[in-house]
Protein backbone atom coordinates (compact mmCIF):
# COMPACT_ATOMS: atom_id res chain seq x y z
CA UNK A 1 0.00 0.00 0.00
CA UNK A 2 1.60 3.27 -0.94
CA UNK A 3 2.31 5.66 1.87
CA UNK A 4 1.12 8.88 -0.65
CA UNK A 5 -1.82 9.26 -2.86
CA UNK A 6 -1.38 11.69 -5.55
CA UNK A 7 -4.94 12.33 -6.83
CA UNK A 8 -7.20 14.54 -8.83
CA UNK A 9 -10.41 14.65 -10.72
CA UNK A 10 -10.08 15.63 -14.23
CA UNK A 11 -12.73 17.03 -16.31
CA UNK A 12 -12.97 14.08 -18.56
CA UNK A 13 -11.86 10.62 -18.61
CA UNK A 14 -9.75 11.34 -21.68
CA UNK A 15 -7.52 14.25 -19.80
CA UNK A 16 -4.06 12.86 -18.17
CA UNK A 17 -3.20 15.01 -15.55
CA UNK A 18 0.05 16.65 -16.19
CA UNK A 19 0.08 18.12 -12.68
CA UNK A 20 0.17 14.36 -10.94
CA UNK A 21 2.83 13.15 -13.52
CA UNK A 22 4.92 16.00 -12.76
CA UNK A 23 4.62 15.50 -8.98
CA UNK A 24 5.20 11.85 -8.99
CA UNK A 25 8.46 12.48 -11.31
CA UNK A 26 10.30 14.86 -9.16
CA UNK A 27 8.91 12.61 -5.64
CA UNK A 28 13.02 11.45 -5.47
CA UNK A 29 13.21 8.55 -3.32
CA UNK A 30 9.31 8.62 -1.84
CA UNK A 31 8.45 7.70 -5.58
CA UNK A 32 8.48 4.29 -4.48
CA UNK A 33 6.14 5.34 -1.50
CA UNK A 34 3.30 6.81 -4.00
CA UNK A 35 0.48 5.91 -6.54
CA UNK A 36 -1.15 8.45 -8.61
CA UNK A 37 -5.09 8.07 -8.42
CA UNK A 38 -7.24 9.93 -11.47
CA UNK A 39 -10.76 10.42 -11.47
CA UNK A 40 -13.27 12.95 -13.29
CA UNK A 41 -15.56 14.79 -12.12
CA UNK A 42 -18.61 12.89 -13.40
CA UNK A 43 -17.74 9.91 -10.37
CA UNK A 44 -19.80 9.29 -7.80
CA UNK A 45 -17.46 11.15 -4.52
CA UNK A 46 -18.16 8.70 -2.07
CA UNK A 47 -17.07 6.07 -4.87
CA UNK A 48 -13.47 7.76 -5.02
CA UNK A 49 -13.31 7.99 -1.83
CA UNK A 50 -14.00 4.59 -1.40
CA UNK A 51 -11.36 4.05 -4.20
CA UNK A 52 -8.76 6.12 -1.95
CA UNK A 53 -9.20 4.48 1.27
CA UNK A 54 -8.67 1.31 -0.04
CA UNK A 55 -5.59 2.33 -0.46
CA UNK A 56 -4.61 2.86 2.74
CA UNK A 57 -2.47 6.09 2.48
CA UNK A 58 -1.13 8.09 5.17
CA UNK A 59 -1.08 11.55 3.24
CA UNK A 60 -3.49 12.72 0.21
CA UNK A 61 -2.46 15.65 -2.51
CA UNK A 62 -5.16 16.96 -4.52
CA UNK A 63 -4.68 18.73 -7.12
CA UNK A 64 -7.74 21.63 -7.28
CA UNK A 65 -8.62 23.88 -10.15
CA UNK A 66 -12.08 25.94 -11.55
CA UNK A 67 -13.68 22.89 -12.58
CA UNK A 68 -13.22 20.30 -10.05
CA UNK A 69 -12.96 22.52 -6.68
CA UNK A 70 -16.87 22.00 -5.98
CA UNK A 71 -16.99 17.80 -6.50
CA UNK A 72 -12.72 17.65 -5.11
CA UNK A 73 -14.44 19.72 -1.80
CA UNK A 74 -17.17 16.76 -1.09
CA UNK A 75 -14.28 13.98 -1.35
CA UNK A 76 -11.85 16.13 0.89
CA UNK A 77 -14.91 16.52 3.33
CA UNK A 78 -16.14 12.98 3.37
CA UNK A 79 -12.22 11.98 4.30
CA UNK A 80 -12.28 13.87 7.02
CA UNK A 81 -15.23 12.48 8.30
CA UNK A 82 -14.01 8.96 7.77
CA UNK A 83 -10.55 8.83 8.31
CA UNK A 84 -9.49 12.34 9.90
CA UNK A 85 -5.95 10.61 10.46
CA UNK A 86 -5.03 11.16 6.56
CA UNK A 87 -2.97 14.17 6.00
CA UNK A 88 -4.84 15.95 3.49
CA UNK A 89 -2.51 18.77 1.16
CA UNK A 90 -3.69 20.75 -1.52
CA UNK A 91 -2.11 22.26 -4.54
CA UNK A 92 -3.24 23.96 -8.11
CA UNK A 93 -4.55 27.35 -9.23
CA UNK A 94 -7.54 27.37 -7.15
CA UNK A 95 -6.19 27.18 -3.93
CA UNK A 96 -2.55 29.57 -4.75
CA UNK A 97 -4.99 32.47 -4.15
CA UNK A 98 -7.39 34.34 -1.82
CA UNK A 99 -7.12 31.12 0.38
CA UNK A 100 -9.08 33.03 3.01
CA UNK A 101 -12.79 31.60 2.91
CA UNK A 102 -12.39 28.90 0.91
CA UNK A 103 -14.30 25.99 2.16
CA UNK A 104 -11.85 23.24 0.62
CA UNK A 105 -8.57 25.04 2.38
CA UNK A 106 -10.86 25.18 5.73
CA UNK A 107 -10.89 21.45 5.86
CA UNK A 108 -7.33 20.27 4.29
CA UNK A 109 -4.50 20.25 6.09
CA UNK A 110 -2.10 22.15 4.03
CA UNK A 111 -2.11 24.02 1.28
CA UNK A 112 0.99 24.58 -1.45
CA UNK A 113 1.16 27.38 -3.58
CA UNK A 114 2.39 27.72 -6.96
CA UNK A 115 4.34 25.62 -8.62
CA UNK A 116 5.43 23.02 -6.50
CA UNK A 117 6.78 20.62 -8.70
CA UNK A 118 9.79 20.75 -6.23
CA UNK A 119 8.27 21.50 -2.98
CA UNK A 120 5.41 18.94 -2.50
CA UNK A 121 8.43 15.90 -2.30
CA UNK A 122 10.10 17.82 0.69
CA UNK A 123 6.72 19.43 2.44
CA UNK A 124 5.44 15.54 1.76
CA UNK A 125 8.48 13.70 3.18
CA UNK A 126 8.82 15.98 6.39
CA UNK A 127 4.88 15.34 7.02
CA UNK A 128 5.22 11.78 6.64
CA UNK A 129 8.01 11.85 8.97
CA UNK A 130 6.64 13.44 11.34
CA UNK A 131 7.34 17.31 10.87
CA UNK A 132 4.84 19.89 11.36
CA UNK A 133 4.68 22.80 8.49
CA UNK A 134 2.52 25.63 8.65
CA UNK A 135 -0.68 25.41 6.89
CA UNK A 136 -0.55 27.81 3.96
CA UNK A 137 3.27 26.94 1.87
CA UNK A 138 4.12 29.07 -0.54
CA UNK A 139 6.03 26.89 -3.14
CA UNK A 140 9.34 28.33 -4.32
CA UNK A 141 9.27 28.78 -8.91
CA UNK A 142 11.22 26.27 -9.14
CA UNK A 143 14.23 26.23 -12.16
CA UNK A 144 13.20 24.17 -15.30
CA UNK A 145 16.25 22.45 -15.64
CA UNK A 146 15.92 20.98 -12.12
CA UNK A 147 12.66 18.88 -12.88
CA UNK A 148 12.36 15.53 -14.07
CA UNK A 149 10.44 15.47 -16.97
CA UNK A 150 6.91 13.36 -16.64
CA UNK A 151 6.60 11.84 -19.77
CA UNK A 152 7.58 8.61 -19.15
CA UNK A 153 4.59 8.45 -16.89
CA UNK A 154 1.99 8.74 -19.48
CA UNK A 155 0.74 4.60 -19.78
CA UNK A 156 0.29 2.76 -23.36
CA UNK A 157 -3.10 3.27 -22.25
CA UNK A 158 -3.09 6.89 -22.06
CA UNK A 159 -0.95 6.94 -25.22
CA UNK A 160 -4.09 4.73 -27.14
CA UNK A 161 -6.38 6.79 -25.62
CA UNK A 162 -6.23 9.62 -23.84
CA UNK A 163 -5.13 13.67 -24.16
CA UNK A 164 -1.26 13.39 -23.85
CA UNK A 165 -0.21 17.04 -22.88
CA UNK A 166 3.30 18.46 -23.27
CA UNK A 167 4.76 21.58 -22.74
CA UNK A 168 8.32 23.47 -24.02
CA UNK A 169 7.69 26.58 -21.76
CA UNK A 170 6.00 28.41 -18.57
CA UNK A 171 4.88 31.75 -18.59
CA UNK A 172 3.42 34.34 -20.86
CA UNK A 173 4.70 38.17 -21.73
CA UNK A 174 1.29 39.62 -22.00
CA UNK A 175 -0.52 40.83 -19.00
CA UNK A 176 -4.35 39.98 -19.42
CA UNK A 177 -6.21 40.81 -16.53
CA UNK A 178 -8.64 37.62 -16.52
CA UNK A 179 -5.58 35.32 -16.78
CA UNK A 180 -3.62 33.99 -14.17
CA UNK A 181 -0.49 33.74 -16.67
CA UNK A 182 -0.76 37.84 -16.65
CA UNK A 183 0.46 37.61 -12.68
CA UNK A 184 4.59 38.59 -12.44
CA UNK A 185 6.00 34.95 -13.50
CA UNK A 186 8.57 35.15 -16.04
CA UNK A 187 8.41 33.32 -19.35
CA UNK A 188 10.92 30.16 -18.59
CA UNK A 189 12.08 27.36 -21.17
CA UNK A 190 12.73 24.18 -20.95
CA UNK A 191 16.49 23.00 -22.70
CA UNK A 192 15.53 22.13 -25.96
CA UNK A 193 17.05 19.23 -26.93
CA UNK A 194 16.26 17.10 -24.11
CA UNK A 195 12.89 18.29 -24.56
CA UNK A 196 12.91 16.62 -27.73
CA UNK A 197 14.20 13.82 -26.95
CA UNK A 198 11.29 13.27 -24.66
CA UNK A 199 9.08 13.66 -27.47
CA UNK A 200 11.11 11.22 -29.82
CA UNK A 201 10.49 8.74 -26.63
CA UNK A 202 6.89 9.15 -26.81
CA UNK A 203 6.46 8.64 -30.64
CA UNK A 204 9.00 5.40 -30.53
CA UNK A 205 5.96 4.33 -27.71
CA UNK A 206 3.41 5.22 -30.18
CA UNK A 207 1.92 8.36 -29.29
CA UNK A 208 -0.08 10.34 -32.15
CA UNK A 209 -1.55 13.30 -30.28
CA UNK A 210 0.30 16.45 -28.60
CA UNK A 211 -1.20 18.91 -26.67
CA UNK A 212 1.05 21.91 -26.27
CA UNK A 213 -0.14 23.54 -22.65
CA UNK A 214 2.31 26.64 -23.29
CA UNK A 215 1.13 29.96 -23.36
CA UNK A 216 2.41 31.39 -26.11
CA UNK A 217 4.03 28.75 -28.12
CA UNK A 218 5.01 30.99 -31.16
CA UNK A 219 6.78 33.42 -28.95
CA UNK A 220 10.46 32.55 -29.36
CA UNK A 221 11.23 31.75 -33.38
CA UNK A 222 14.11 29.38 -33.12
CA UNK A 223 12.37 27.10 -30.54
CA UNK A 224 8.83 27.08 -32.38
CA UNK A 225 10.73 26.99 -35.75
CA UNK A 226 12.62 24.14 -34.18
CA UNK A 227 9.57 21.81 -32.80
CA UNK A 228 7.67 22.49 -35.64
CA UNK A 229 10.71 21.01 -37.78
CA UNK A 230 11.11 18.41 -35.39
CA UNK A 231 7.28 16.57 -36.00
CA UNK A 232 8.12 17.15 -39.77
CA UNK A 233 11.41 15.48 -39.28
CA UNK A 234 9.35 12.57 -37.54
CA UNK A 235 5.67 12.39 -39.43
CA UNK A 236 3.57 9.95 -38.87
CA UNK A 237 0.13 9.66 -40.33
CA UNK A 238 -2.49 10.13 -38.09
CA UNK A 239 -0.42 12.33 -36.04
CA UNK A 240 -2.20 15.55 -34.34
CA UNK A 241 -0.69 18.64 -33.25
CA UNK A 242 -2.40 21.49 -31.01
CA UNK A 243 -0.18 24.85 -29.87
CA UNK A 244 -1.93 28.02 -28.33
CA UNK A 245 -0.50 30.92 -30.04
CA UNK A 246 0.01 34.65 -30.20
CA UNK A 247 -2.59 35.70 -33.50
CA UNK A 248 -0.35 38.80 -34.66
CA UNK A 249 2.80 36.67 -34.67
CA UNK A 250 3.51 34.54 -37.66
CA UNK A 251 6.85 35.20 -39.20
CA UNK A 252 7.79 33.86 -43.01
CA UNK A 253 9.90 31.41 -41.16
CA UNK A 254 7.00 29.55 -39.20
CA UNK A 255 4.31 30.03 -42.71
CA UNK A 256 6.75 27.52 -44.46
CA UNK A 257 7.08 25.24 -42.02
CA UNK A 258 3.65 25.20 -41.10
CA UNK A 259 2.38 24.83 -45.00
CA UNK A 260 4.55 21.59 -45.02
CA UNK A 261 2.11 19.57 -42.67
CA UNK A 262 -0.89 17.80 -44.34
CA UNK A 263 -4.30 19.20 -43.74
CA UNK A 264 -5.68 18.96 -40.30
CA UNK A 265 -2.37 17.57 -38.51
CA UNK A 266 -1.66 21.09 -36.97
CA UNK A 267 -4.42 22.40 -34.41
CA UNK A 268 -3.73 26.26 -33.46
CA UNK A 269 -5.51 27.65 -30.66
CA UNK A 270 -5.72 31.53 -31.02
CA UNK A 271 -6.82 34.08 -28.07
CA UNK A 272 -8.21 37.18 -29.89
CA UNK A 273 -10.30 37.44 -26.81
CA UNK A 274 -11.86 40.64 -28.46
CA UNK A 275 -11.77 43.29 -30.74
CA UNK A 276 -12.95 46.42 -29.12
CA UNK A 277 -10.19 48.47 -28.18
CA UNK A 278 -11.45 49.89 -24.53
CA UNK A 279 -11.82 46.31 -23.66
CA UNK A 280 -8.97 45.90 -24.73
CA UNK A 281 -6.97 48.49 -23.21
CA UNK A 282 -9.02 47.60 -19.65
CA UNK A 283 -7.54 44.60 -19.72
CA UNK A 284 -3.79 45.31 -20.26
CA UNK A 285 -3.86 43.29 -23.67
CA UNK A 286 -1.77 44.30 -26.80
CA UNK A 287 -2.73 43.30 -30.33
CA UNK A 288 -2.48 43.95 -34.03
CA UNK A 289 -5.23 43.47 -35.23
CA UNK A 290 -4.36 43.80 -38.86
CA UNK A 291 -1.51 41.13 -38.69
CA UNK A 292 -3.71 38.92 -37.03
CA UNK A 293 -5.86 39.56 -40.01
CA UNK A 294 -3.67 39.10 -42.32
CA UNK A 295 -2.15 35.75 -40.72
CA UNK A 296 -5.50 34.17 -40.51
CA UNK A 297 -5.70 34.77 -44.10
CA UNK A 298 -2.48 33.23 -44.83
CA UNK A 299 -3.61 29.98 -42.86
CA UNK A 300 -6.90 29.54 -44.19
CA UNK A 301 -6.12 30.32 -47.49
CA UNK A 302 -2.21 28.55 -47.77
CA UNK A 303 -2.02 25.82 -45.13
CA UNK A 304 -4.42 22.73 -43.44
CA UNK A 305 -4.17 24.35 -40.24
CA UNK A 306 -7.33 24.19 -38.34
CA UNK A 307 -7.89 27.52 -36.34
CA UNK A 308 -9.76 27.42 -32.70
CA UNK A 309 -10.10 30.81 -32.16
CA UNK A 310 -11.56 32.54 -29.13
CA UNK A 311 -13.76 35.56 -27.95
CA UNK A 312 -15.26 36.27 -24.40
CA UNK A 313 -18.50 37.95 -23.18
CA UNK A 314 -18.50 40.19 -20.63
CA UNK A 315 -15.00 41.87 -20.75
CA UNK A 316 -15.30 45.41 -18.76
CA UNK A 317 -16.58 48.14 -21.46
CA UNK A 318 -17.83 46.13 -23.66
CA UNK A 319 -21.58 45.35 -24.20
CA UNK A 320 -23.35 43.35 -27.07
CA UNK A 321 -22.98 45.62 -29.91
CA UNK A 322 -19.47 45.55 -29.83
CA UNK A 323 -19.17 41.73 -29.22
CA UNK A 324 -21.20 41.51 -31.91
CA UNK A 325 -18.68 43.81 -34.61
CA UNK A 326 -15.97 41.56 -33.39
CA UNK A 327 -17.52 38.11 -33.41
CA UNK A 328 -18.34 39.09 -37.14
CA UNK A 329 -15.32 40.20 -37.94
CA UNK A 330 -14.22 36.81 -36.37
CA UNK A 331 -16.30 35.50 -38.83
CA UNK A 332 -14.85 36.61 -41.80
CA UNK A 333 -11.35 35.33 -40.72
CA UNK A 334 -12.98 31.86 -41.32
CA UNK A 335 -11.84 30.06 -38.50
CA UNK A 336 -12.64 26.57 -38.26
CA UNK A 337 -14.17 26.93 -34.60
CA UNK A 338 -14.86 30.04 -32.61
CA UNK A 339 -14.94 29.66 -28.81
CA UNK A 340 -17.66 31.84 -27.18
CA UNK A 341 -16.68 31.76 -23.67
CA UNK A 342 -18.24 33.69 -20.60
CA UNK A 343 -15.33 35.57 -18.71
CA UNK A 344 -14.42 34.03 -15.43
CA UNK A 345 -12.81 35.93 -12.42
CA UNK A 346 -9.96 33.39 -11.73
CA UNK A 347 -8.54 33.93 -8.19
CA UNK A 348 -6.06 36.30 -7.94
CA UNK A 349 -6.37 38.13 -11.40
CA UNK A 350 -6.38 41.66 -11.38
CA UNK A 351 -9.31 41.75 -13.37
CA UNK A 352 -11.06 42.93 -10.53
CA UNK A 353 -9.92 46.50 -10.17
CA UNK A 354 -12.99 47.37 -12.88
CA UNK A 355 -15.36 45.80 -10.72
CA UNK A 356 -17.02 49.51 -9.35
CA UNK A 357 -16.19 51.35 -12.26
CA UNK A 358 -17.92 48.85 -14.96
CA UNK A 359 -20.40 47.23 -12.07
CA UNK A 360 -18.93 43.32 -12.46
CA UNK A 361 -21.04 41.29 -10.81
CA UNK A 362 -19.71 37.44 -10.32
CA UNK A 363 -21.32 33.83 -9.59
CA UNK A 364 -20.03 33.13 -6.55
CA UNK A 365 -19.40 29.90 -6.88
CA UNK A 366 -16.87 28.13 -9.42
CA UNK A 367 -16.60 28.31 -12.22
CA UNK A 368 -17.11 32.63 -10.97
CA UNK A 369 -18.84 33.25 -14.48
CA UNK A 370 -19.55 37.15 -14.53
CA UNK A 371 -23.42 37.48 -13.92
CA UNK A 372 -23.64 41.36 -15.30
CA UNK A 373 -21.81 44.23 -16.04
CA UNK A 374 -22.62 47.84 -16.67
CA UNK A 375 -22.91 47.25 -20.27
CA UNK A 376 -24.92 43.82 -20.13
CA UNK A 377 -27.40 43.26 -18.07
CA UNK A 378 -28.00 39.76 -16.38
CA UNK A 379 -31.11 39.50 -18.92
CA UNK A 380 -28.77 39.95 -22.17
CA UNK A 381 -26.17 38.16 -20.19
CA UNK A 382 -28.45 34.99 -20.20
CA UNK A 383 -29.19 35.34 -23.72
CA UNK A 384 -25.62 35.58 -24.40
CA UNK A 385 -24.98 32.16 -22.67
CA UNK A 386 -27.87 30.65 -24.74
CA UNK A 387 -26.04 32.42 -27.74
CA UNK A 388 -22.56 30.35 -27.10
CA UNK A 389 -24.20 27.22 -26.68
CA UNK A 390 -26.53 27.37 -29.72
CA UNK A 391 -23.34 28.21 -31.49
CA UNK A 392 -21.64 25.45 -30.32
CA UNK A 393 -24.34 23.19 -31.05
CA UNK A 394 -25.05 24.59 -34.69
CA UNK A 395 -21.44 26.48 -35.69
CA UNK A 396 -18.34 24.59 -33.82
CA UNK A 397 -20.09 21.10 -34.58
CA UNK A 398 -20.02 21.32 -38.28
CA UNK A 399 -23.13 19.12 -38.48
CA UNK A 400 -24.58 21.91 -40.18
CA UNK A 401 -21.78 23.61 -42.18
CA UNK A 402 -23.66 23.94 -45.46
CA UNK A 403 -27.01 25.00 -43.84
CA UNK A 404 -25.85 28.03 -41.20
CA UNK A 405 -24.44 30.47 -42.78
CA UNK A 406 -28.03 30.21 -45.30
CA UNK A 407 -28.95 32.44 -42.30
CA UNK A 408 -26.69 35.50 -43.45
CA UNK A 409 -26.33 34.79 -47.34
CA UNK A 410 -27.67 37.94 -48.08
CA UNK A 411 -25.20 39.60 -46.36
CA UNK A 412 -26.85 40.50 -42.90
CA UNK A 413 -24.29 40.71 -39.81
CA UNK A 414 -23.95 36.85 -38.60
CA UNK A 415 -24.06 37.99 -34.94
CA UNK A 416 -27.69 39.50 -35.34
CA UNK A 417 -28.50 36.42 -37.23
CA UNK A 418 -27.15 33.99 -35.31
CA UNK A 419 -28.45 36.00 -32.04
CA UNK A 420 -32.06 35.81 -33.31
CA UNK A 421 -31.66 32.31 -34.21
CA UNK A 422 -30.47 31.49 -30.68
CA UNK A 423 -33.32 33.36 -28.99
CA UNK A 424 -35.98 31.86 -31.65
CA UNK A 425 -34.42 28.18 -30.48
CA UNK A 426 -35.02 29.20 -26.81
CA UNK A 427 -38.57 30.74 -27.16
CA UNK A 428 -39.71 26.90 -29.09
CA UNK A 429 -36.97 24.42 -27.61
CA UNK A 430 -36.58 26.17 -23.78
CA UNK A 431 -33.60 24.02 -23.44
CA UNK A 432 -29.82 24.49 -24.37
CA UNK A 433 -28.80 20.86 -23.49
CA UNK A 434 -30.08 16.94 -24.59
CA UNK A 435 -31.19 18.31 -28.12
CA UNK A 436 -31.50 15.62 -30.40
CA UNK A 437 -29.66 16.30 -33.90
CA UNK A 438 -32.52 15.58 -35.74
CA UNK A 439 -34.48 17.97 -33.53
CA UNK A 440 -32.02 20.52 -34.02
CA UNK A 441 -32.19 20.06 -37.80
CA UNK A 442 -35.82 20.71 -38.08
CA UNK A 443 -35.47 23.91 -36.07
CA UNK A 444 -32.94 25.19 -38.28
CA UNK A 445 -35.33 24.58 -41.04
CA UNK A 446 -38.44 25.93 -40.02
CA UNK A 447 -36.08 29.27 -38.71
CA UNK A 448 -34.55 30.01 -41.75
CA UNK A 449 -37.85 29.34 -43.94
CA UNK A 450 -40.19 31.34 -41.90
CA UNK A 451 -37.80 34.19 -40.32
CA UNK A 452 -35.01 34.34 -42.73
CA UNK A 453 -37.69 34.08 -45.42
CA UNK A 454 -35.47 31.66 -47.69
CA UNK A 455 -37.10 29.15 -50.41
CA UNK A 456 -37.62 25.35 -48.86
CA UNK A 457 -35.65 24.40 -52.06
CA UNK A 458 -32.62 25.93 -50.26
CA UNK A 459 -32.49 24.81 -47.24
CA UNK A 460 -33.68 21.33 -47.88
CA UNK A 461 -30.47 20.81 -50.46
CA UNK A 462 -28.42 22.77 -47.62
CA UNK A 463 -29.40 20.39 -44.69
CA UNK A 464 -28.96 17.08 -47.02
CA UNK A 465 -25.71 18.00 -48.04
CA UNK A 466 -24.87 18.01 -44.65
CA UNK A 467 -26.82 15.42 -43.32
CA UNK A 468 -24.57 13.03 -45.66
CA UNK A 469 -21.10 14.78 -45.20
CA UNK A 470 -21.46 13.92 -41.32
CA UNK A 471 -22.00 10.43 -42.12
CA UNK A 472 -26.27 9.86 -42.22
CA UNK A 473 -27.98 8.29 -44.84
CA UNK A 474 -30.91 9.38 -46.60
CA UNK A 475 -32.64 12.56 -45.51
CA UNK A 476 -33.75 13.59 -41.75
CA UNK A 477 -37.41 11.98 -41.07
CA UNK A 478 -39.12 15.36 -41.44
CA UNK A 479 -38.15 16.33 -44.94
CA UNK A 480 -38.85 12.97 -46.79
CA UNK A 481 -40.61 13.36 -49.84
CA UNK A 482 -39.94 11.44 -53.09
CA UNK A 483 -38.24 15.28 -54.14
CA UNK A 484 -35.83 15.47 -51.36
CA UNK A 485 -34.82 11.55 -51.43
CA UNK A 486 -34.13 11.92 -55.03
CA UNK A 487 -31.78 15.11 -54.11
CA UNK A 488 -30.52 12.98 -51.66
CA UNK A 489 -29.53 10.36 -54.01
CA UNK A 490 -27.70 12.90 -56.54
CA UNK A 491 -26.19 14.75 -53.81
CA UNK A 492 -24.85 11.63 -51.88
CA UNK A 493 -21.10 11.24 -51.81
CA UNK A 494 -18.87 8.39 -52.50
CA UNK A 495 -17.48 8.38 -48.95
CA UNK A 496 -19.30 9.76 -45.91
CA UNK A 497 -17.08 11.40 -43.98
CA UNK A 498 -16.93 14.53 -41.41
CA UNK A 499 -15.49 17.89 -42.70
CA UNK A 500 -12.15 17.27 -42.98
CA UNK A 501 -11.52 19.56 -40.01
CA UNK A 502 -14.10 18.04 -37.50
CA UNK A 503 -16.01 21.28 -37.17
CA UNK A 504 -16.92 24.55 -38.05
CA UNK A 505 -18.31 26.60 -41.18
CA UNK A 506 -17.41 25.84 -44.66
CA UNK A 507 -14.10 27.16 -45.94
Amino acid sequence: MPDLVLATLNAKYIHASFGLRYLMANLGELRERAEIAEFDINQRPLEIVERILALAPRLVGFGVYIWNVVETTEVVAALKRIAPEICIVLGGPEVSYETEGQEIVALADHVITGEADLTFATIAADLLAGKSHAKIIPALLPKLEQLAYPYDLYTDHDLAHRVIYVEASRGCPFTCEFCLSSLDIPVRAFALEPFLRQMKRLLERGARQFKFVDRTFNLHLPTSSAILQFFLDHWIDGMFVHFEMIPDRLPEQLRTLIAKFPPGALQFEVGIQTFDDLASKNISRRQNYQRLADNFHYLRGSTGVHIHADLIVGLPGEGIESFGRGFDQLIALRPQEIQVGILKRLRGTPIVRHDAEYTMAYAPRPPYEILQTRDIPFADMQRMRRFARYWDLLGNSGNFADTLPLAWSDGASPFTQMLALSDWLWSHLRRTHEIALQTLAEALHTFLIEQVKLPAATVAAALIRDWQRIGRKGVPAFLETPETLQVAKRLQPKRQARHLSAGGLPP
